[in-house]
């Protein structure tokens, strides 16, 4: 690298960034990479990886276009930003594609290589926007990125076409020098990726200096920035996806209850990183099963869990969707399961790629018969991990299935995780029956249940003495035999609905800081972030408006009926039609607002934001 030359450096608090291109043009490895450098600075960060379903959509047109996006800053952040103050645009697909979302006054990097009358005239565009007055409201900085990244290799034995696939790590270069990103991390990743290839290795690292040093000699960069790491509690810190934190969870449930965990899974979009996040730890005592479809793989984990393991199944709607049949007999059975569900936009295939909290429905009441399910959802990245343990904790101890959504939002975004003490984790140890525990002393009642949490015990099979049925079929009280008995099956439908109203679950908590609040906005999963940004602005600008965000879904927190009926008005943002507030209202008789929007993407914070000044104005 060359020394850095004397250019003004201009101190920002936060910044938003969106790399945009081809599916084909690495936007994701280089909003990985960027992301990986700004979480080594020590910024708070937030991600917004959005992309096709096609595995390689059609080059330069609109459906193709992928992007990234990172929000980071010297304070605590809640979401990857509404906008991008910064758009790189590798074709004019990718100008085209997001120009609409940008502010006034945003700066706009545009690789003028692409610009060509065939690629304009692929999206529309009859006219050249860098030339005709598009731009004129942006601060534009045309660069001939293709060409200069095949002049920076031009000496290197290289193909073209490789050459040219390295323009990304020019402009991930470039953007390093101008936000003042370390690059040590970078180079040291490039070879690792590209061990085998040391051509490629040179090639793209050349390529990332030529961007660096592009960015220090242009004059069109009169101005490096610089936002200063954040203020972070001391510790040891990484940068995490929600499918990665989430599959660490289930290692760290595997550790802290001494069970071994079998995950049974099909691959499904956007769930498949938790299988191959999860497949590295088999030293852990995970194993991972790639089963030939949705309801082997539900299957798999669940005769694991009747073996004495943790049966874990990750998947999305679709996928869940096939397993009801399987759900339906771990409540029969009464045995421990985690059902992963990392939501994405449906009905049927629907839009794989974007995100969407439309399951709860499915997860509260998708199976046949009377067959409730413990329900929890993650509301951010890092909080997967923990949701992971909690799902853990219920299906151990209470001995049932438990939904666990996520969704495509914060299973594909990231965040600064600080590593816990593994230690303090909950001890998630089980007790298995060893003995007969009938009054004669001699005989197994598999379903005689714990008074406190009505799980019936939990027997390994080929203990002695233990034996007993499983199946489908309904179980006679205590006995577990098959019955057909009308008195004993009403009995036994209400013994396994108490068995999860009995789940122990913390209080929801509400934050009123004065305690003068109207309004109380209430949300679950990923609205955690865009409900706190909004709420966060409208306390600044001193309206009195309270927060509360649901992470058990079923059951509900004991204290949740007493805080709906404090607040005069309740609402309820969802990425769905309202399944939340539907519920809601039926249990608690609480005339909650629904507010709703189902368009693939998260809700930024500005609509929020809007539409809850006037809920608490007209309060």
């Amino acid at each position: 690298m060359a020394k850095d030359m004397a250019k003004k450096v201009q101190q920002l608090d936060q910044v938003v960034i969106r790399f945009a291109g081809d599916s084909g043009d690495g936007m994701q490895l280089t909003g990985d990479r960027f992301t990986s450098e700004t979480a080594q600075l020590g910024n708070d960060i937030s991600t917004l990886p959005n992309f096709p379903a096609e595995i390689r959509a059609p080059a330069g047109t609109l459906p193709g276009v992928s992007s990234f996006q990172i929000h980071f800053a010297d304070t605590d952040i809640l979401t990857p930003g509404d906008a991008p103050d910064v758009l790189v645009a590798m074709n004019p697909a990718a100008l085209k594609a997001n120009l609409s979302e940008l502010p006034g006054g945003a700066q706009v990097i545009v690789n003028t290589d692409e610009f060509s009358r065939r690629n304009l005239a692929r999206v529309g565009y009859p006219d050249n926007p860098l030339e005709d007055g598009t731009l004129d409201g942006y601060v534009v900085h045309p660069v001939a990125l293709t060409s200069m990244t095949l002049g920076a290799l031009a000496e290197l034995d290289i193909s073209k076409k490789d050459a040219e696939r390295a323009k990304n790590m020019f402009a991930l270069g470039m953007l390093s020098w101008l936000y003042s990103r370390p690059y040590e991390s970078t180079i040291a990743f490039l070879e690792r990726k590209f061990a085998k290839r040391p051509d490629l290795v040179a090639a793209n690292i050349a390529a990332f200096k030529a961007g660096w040093n592009f960015g220090e000699t242009t004059e069109d960069f009169a101005v490096r920035y610089e936002v200063k790491p954040a203020r972070m509690p001391a510790g040891s810190y990484r940068n995490v996806t929600g499918n990665t934190a989430l599959a660490l969870g289930i290692v760290a449930a595997r550790v802290r209850s001494g069970r071994p965990v079998v995950l049974g899974a099909y691959p499904i979009t956007p769930a498949s990183d938790i299988l191959h996040e999860l497949s590295k730890h088999k030293r852990f005592g995970v194993t991972t099963v790639q089963a030939e479809d949705e309801i082997a793989a539900v299957g798999v984990a669940l005769g694991a869990s009747y073996g004495g393991a943790l049966g874990v199944t990750s998947t999305s709607g679709p996928g869940v969707a096939l397993k009801g049949e399987t759900i339906s007999l771990a409540v029969a059975l009464e045995l421990p399961l985690v059902v992963i569900d990392v939501q994405r936009a449906g009905p049927s295939t629907g839009m794989p790629t974007k995100t969407e909290q439309a399951d709860l429905n499915m997860a509260l009441f998708g199976r046949h018969g009377e067959a409730p399910v413990a329900v929890i959802a993650p509301k951010s990245p890092v909080d997967c991990f923990y949701a992971a343990l909690e799902a853990a904790r219920i299906a151990l101890t209470y001995r049932t299935p438990v939904l666990l959504l996520s969704d495509g939002y914060i299973a594909n975004g990231s965040e600064p995780w600080l590593l816990p003490d593994v230690d303090e984790l909950p001890d998630l140890r089980v007790e298995f029956a060893t003995a007969p525990n009938g009054a004669d002393g001699t005989t197994f009642l598999p379903y005689l249940r714990d008074p406190v949490t009505l799980a019936r015990p939990w027997a390994i099979p080929g203990t002695p003495g233990l034996e007993h049925r499983i199946g489908g079929l309904e179980k006679a009280d205590q006995t577990g035999d098959i019955s057909y008995d009308p008195t004993n099956h009403d009995f036994m439908v209400r013994t396994r609905a108490a068995r999860i109203e009995a789940i122990e679950v913390p209080d929801v908590e509400v934050e009123d800081p004065d305690g003068d609040a109207a309004v109380l906005v209430l949300g679950w999963g990923s609205t955690y972030g865009p409900i706190g940004a909004a709420v966060r602005a409208l306390r600044q600008r001193g309206l009195p408006i309270a927060q509360a965000h649901l992470r058990h879904l079923n059951p509900f927190p004991g204290n949740l009926g007493a805080v709906l009926k404090r607040y005069e008005k309740v609402v309820i943002p969802e990425m769905n039609l309202g399944q939340l507030a539907h519920v809601i209202r039926g249990r608690y008789l609480v005339d909650a607002i629904s507010y709703n929007q189902v368009r693939g993407l998260p809700f930024t914070a500005v609509e929020l934001e809007s539409m809850l000044e006037e809920v608490v104005k007209n309060a």
